[in-house]
């Protein structure tokens, strides 16, 4: 069983910036990270992906705004959200694979115009 436990979301005026933060239960050297959004009325997308600590890929519509990095001596993955539009409003999720996935409760992004 992996716990993953997200923070960092909120309220930011459109140009603005946020670090959402995944810390998970266990460690994660040898577990897939992900993170994952879902806007209303929308399909869950992913967003990004770190297979391992030298593996980081964004969705390509999102590359230059946003980064995924993690730290494995924390158990913890980032995702750094730069320049962000209302579009970007969605919940946010953790996602780790490890056997099977495991989802985080998500935390709520919403950007003002």
């Amino acid at each position: 069983q992996v716990q993953l436990v997200e923070s960092g979301g909120g309220l930011v005026q459109a140009g603005g910036s946020l670090r959402l933060s995944c810390t998970a239960s266990r460690r994660i050297f040898d577990m897939a990270m992900n993170w994952y959004r879902q806007a209303p009325g929308k399909q869950r997308e992913l967003v990004a992906r770190s297979l391992n600590a030298d593996s980081a890929e964004i969705l390509d519509s999102l590359k230059g705004r946003f980064t995924i990095s993690r730290d494995n001596a924390k158990n913890t993955v980032y995702l750094q959200m730069n320049s962000l539009k209302p579009e970007d409003t969605a919940v946010y999720y953790c996602n780790a694979l490890f056997g099977r996935a495991y989802w985080g409760q998500g935390t709520q992004v919403t950007v003002s115009s």
